[in-house]
């Protein structure tokens, strides 16, 4: 039965998220008629997704009060820096849609919508990335403290490659003024880098790169350089190909730190990392999810030495290494 009701726990969190529930629950505790009046949604509706919510934990009920808890006050209301409402809306409106047509996908071993490909990518990862924010910014805090960029005494130069919404770069670049990054992505995509980093205030040491990965100029010298959750996008032939253009970029004793979902060497778990699997036959011509030891054998025949894991607050360690 919790399986066959999987889908329910996030689109029930969407309806909530859009009827601004836990931004008014942060106001004050409050009833469903008061959330009703405040919210314009019926007394009904609120009434059925508030009880489930209590009965996943994320809201608890005092009398006819609904209140928050710890969880959804940390990452459901939208004030807040670990803010997930729009994950949710991206798990929904975006990827359940497709899913539906997996069955078409698992027979034909082709995806339902090639994600991968700048046509039908672009605006899709446009939507949704800044949304992802919130998943790798603890981790590339982490990336930075291992990496001693808070106690840099000179210039560190950052290639954040796929960069998305910029969170690898930013989140460095917050740790030391000392950092710059070339954040290289679709042109589509690159806006929402640029947008993101304006808002956290280091635009100025951001310099965009648009255009495909395998493509584009990432320049020569760089310190570090930031792969986050692009490789299972790429496939295997692409990902190769990009840890060796990422090699040449670096500067002797660079760094690349690459995050992913990481299954384990005989693929028989964690879950997280094999449902992404799934997710990438349906979204991506030769997307799939990777183990270490893969990737290891990648980062190796490219050049690197000591690839090794970094435990990080993120679905899967960090995967880095070295250019001698």
């Amino acid at each position: 039965m919790q399986m066959a009701w999987g889908y329910a726990a996030p689109l029930i969190l969407e309806a909530a998220v859009d009827c601004r529930v836990f931004d008014l629950l942060e106001e004050s505790p409050k009833t469903v008629q008061e959330l009703a009046a405040a919210s314009g949604a019926s007394v009904r509706g609120l009434t059925a997704i508030l009880n489930a919510l209590v009965g996943l934990d994320l809201l608890a009920r005092s009398g006819k009060r609904y209140t928050l808890t710890p969880e959804s006050a940390a990452f459901l209301v939208s004030s807040k820096p670990a803010y997930y409402g729009a994950f949710f809306r991206h798990m929904c409106r975006q990827l359940m849609p497709h899913w539906l047509q997996l069955t078409k996908a698992v027979r034909t071993g082709r995806p339902v919508v090639a994600g991968n490909q700048e046509a039908a990518g672009a605006d899709f990862f446009a939507e949704f990335v800044e949304a992802l924010f919130p998943l790798g910014f603890k981790a590339a805090q982490v990336l930075g403290e291992a990496l001693g960029i808070p106690r840099a005494t000179s210039p560190v130069s950052v290639l954040d490659i796929g960069a998305g919404s910029g969170v690898w770069g930013i989140a460095l670049a917050l740790q030391s003024p000392r950092v710059t990054v070339q954040a290289v992505d679709w042109p589509g995509v690159i806006k929402v880098t640029k947008k993101v980093a304006k808002r956290h205030g280091v635009q100025d040491r951001i310099k965009a790169t648009p255009g495909d990965l395998l493509q584009a100029d990432f320049g020569r010298g760089h310190q570090v350089a930031t792969i986050g959750h692009i490789l299972h996008s790429e496939g295997r032939e692409r990902s190769r190909r990009l840890l060796q253009k990422t090699f040449a970029a670096l500067a002797p004793g660079g760094t690349v730190a690459i995050a992913e979902f990481l299954p384990n060497d005989q693929r028989t778990g964690p879950p997280t990392p094999l449902i992404f699997a799934v997710n990438m036959l349906a979204m991506t011509d030769d997307g799939d999810t990777f183990t270490f030891s893969e990737i290891s054998q990648w980062l190796e025949q490219a050049g690197f030495k000591k690839p090794r894991l970094l435990e990080a607050p993120a679905p899967s360690p960090l995967v880095l290494a070295t250019r001698p």
